[in-house]
């Protein structure tokens, strides 16, 4: 298991780390809900709350409704940075990791807004551990998948992302001072569950795996809690 608190603690010296999401990033993604696609980076963020590591369960509250997993590259920060050029962007990049935006979808819809389906405890998931930027580089042309119970439900690149991460880098940077340990997960490709049919939730029991190329595999199983 990816004990993420203690690589963080040991790496930059805390574990509050923000978790700034980017959403509709992929046009198949927009496509496939009827959305235009994006002329800026649309943001969203996620709590600490949300993280887990590797090997750690996703808990679904007990009557939470359609659950889905997102398979994301994220982008984790190094160095304190603000108002960052794009040509720069990198030099305040630490490295990579795999995420998964666990997304419930009847908040999020029928909220009309992101906060509350994003930001349960254990919906965001990374790991296996940190790949430096100094082995990947700007990510350009990475795979990108997800597979639910050994079936794959999405599977695309990183030169598919609209913005790619020296432009999300530096239009981060341009709304708010990033620090040491802050994540930018990059946004997910199609496939996803509520826009598949029949619609493919994330049940109890569930296994499910994202893997982005040259990071590895971020594997979490699923459980229901009890309702109380």
């Amino acid at each position: 298991m990816y004990d993420w608190r203690d690589d963080w603690q040991t790496r930059f010296g805390r574990t509050e780390p923000k978790v700034i999401c980017v959403g509709l990033n992929y046009s198949d993604h927009a496509a496939e809900q009827g959305s235009r696609p994006p002329v800026v980076p649309i943001l969203f963020a996620k709590f600490a709350n949300t993280l887990c590591g590797d090997g750690a369960e996703i808990v679904l509250p007990a009557g939470i409704g359609h659950v889905d997993s997102e398979a994301e590259l994220a982008v984790v920060i190094g160095r304190e940075a603000r108002d960052v050029r794009e040509d720069d962007a990198l030099e305040v990049v630490h490295g990579y990791v795999c995420a998964n935006d666990v997304s419930a979808r009847d908040l999020q819809f029928g909220d009309r807004q992101w906060f509350r389906g994003k930001s349960q405890d254990t919906f965001c998931p990374i790991g296996p551990g940190i790949v430096p930027v100094s082995e990947l580089a700007d990510a350009g042309d990475l795979r990108v998948a997800q597979r639910l119970n050994g079936e794959t439900l999405q599977d695309s690149r990183t030169r598919n992302l609209i913005f790619g991460v020296r432009a999300l880098v530096a239009f981060v940077s341009r709304a708010l001072t990033l620090l040491p340990g802050d994540l930018i997960l990059t946004g997910t490709p199609e496939g996803v569950g509520i826009f598949r049919d029949p619609k493919l939730p994330m049940a109890d029991g569930d296994v499910v795996e994202v893997e982005v190329e040259g990071i590895g595999v971020l594997r979490n199983r699923v459980r229901e809690a009890a309702a109380t």
